[in-house]
């Protein structure tokens, strides 16, 4: 039997860092996000010799295990060996054998959630093949708990629901990991004037979100960088109603407040490469623009007018990165048996 999975990657609209437990636990999260046709896929096949393999085809990695019923994590394809455990643990009680393939539509240190996707597409795979009890919040909730606690990985939680669930969500970040997803029903010419007015870009800065996470959990015991994210906080609501109400002049004035926040929080958000791409899109057209995901490079996104979009694209294109091409998707992770 096979069974193939994918779920998409998400756009940090507004709100991002709140999600982090350092904050939320004592402050409460808000974190406007939404889905994009931009996907992390996987392919699990049964096997009968008694083997396990693991392998991510966009980073050349392969791993040949036998199969048991704990691997040990030794910082080789931790993420794969981190889900198998506790699928295992928690579900399975016995060893299983079977090949497992992963890739993602954009590469590593995107900041479009790459990671967190992976192991919910994962975590899909798994549940499609062994018709797992496992809901939408049972997903996202477990593969955050591997990826967070059993593997150590720092970061926030937003990803994790964002690839589970899918679409424009408004999501709160309360104390003991309880988060609630507000699925937002954002009329389809919303969606469409936001699609002709988002030009993406990715910076070809590769970086490690949880290093830039660790720094911001270190920064939140300073008073200005707290403050910094509270108005980070208070963006993600005010972009939520001018998003739902089509103001895309308002919610791209709000965008470009909230990056001006968002990098007070830490030095390590920006860089001069990031601020002459900002700069040099603000000159081309743009209104606004912001980093996707934790910052220090990844994918950076722009409001601009439509009539000028082009304009915008030709002169990203002549920089050291490329424009991608997307659209907002409603859905989360899928699986299927074949």
């Amino acid at each position: 039997m096979i069974i193939r999975s994918k779920a998409p990657l998400r756009l940090g609209l507004a709100g991002g860092g709140t999600d982090l437990n350092t904050y939320c636990d004592l402050h409460t999260g808000y974190v406007l996000n939404s889905t994009i046709s931009l996907y992390v896929h996987c392919t699990i096949e049964e096997r009968n010799d008694g083997k396990i393999v693991f392998e991510s085809t966009d980073h050349d990695a392969i791993l040949e295990l036998e199969s048991k019923r704990y691997l040990e994590l030794d910082g080789n394809m931790d993420l794969y060996k981190g889900i198998y455990n506790r699928i295992v643990k928690d579900y399975i009680h016995k060893p299983l054998s079977f090949s497992i393939s992963t890739y993602s539509d954009v590469p590593s240190g995107s900041g479009l959630g790459g990671s967190s996707t992976l192991v919910v597409a994962i975590i899909k795979a798994f549940t499609e093949w062994l018709n797992l009890p496992l809901g939408e919040y049972d997903i996202a909730r477990l593969a955050f708990d591997i990826e967070r606690e059993d593997i150590g990985i720092v970061g926030g939680a937003q990803d994790q629901y964002a690839a589970t669930f899918g679409g424009f969500n408004f999501m709160e970040f309360y104390s003991e990991k309880r988060v609630v997803v507000n699925p937002l029903r954002v009329k389809n010419w919303i969606i469409d004037e936001l699609e002709a007015s988002i030009v993406l870009y990715f910076t070809n800065i590769r970086r490690q979100a949880s290093q830039i996470e660790q720094e911001k959990k270190k920064l939140l015991d300073d008073k200005k960088s707290l403050e910094a994210m509270h108005e980070v906080k208070e963006d993600a609501i005010l972009m939520k109603e001018a998003l739902l109400k089509g103001d895309i002049k308002s919610f791209a004035k709000i965008l470009g407040k909230s990056w001006e926040a968002k990098k007070r929080v830490s030095n390590n958000i920006s860089n001069s490469e990031i601020d002459r791409v900002y700069d040099l899109a603000i000159t081309n057209g743009a209104y606004s623009g912001k980093v996707s995901g934790a910052g220090g490079g990844g994918f950076m996104f722009f409001m601009v007018e439509p009539t000028k979009k082009l304009q915008l694209i030709k002169e990203l294109n002549k920089q050291q990165g490329e424009v991608i091409n997307f659209e907002f998707v409603k859905d989360g992770t899928k699986g299927w048996k074949i």
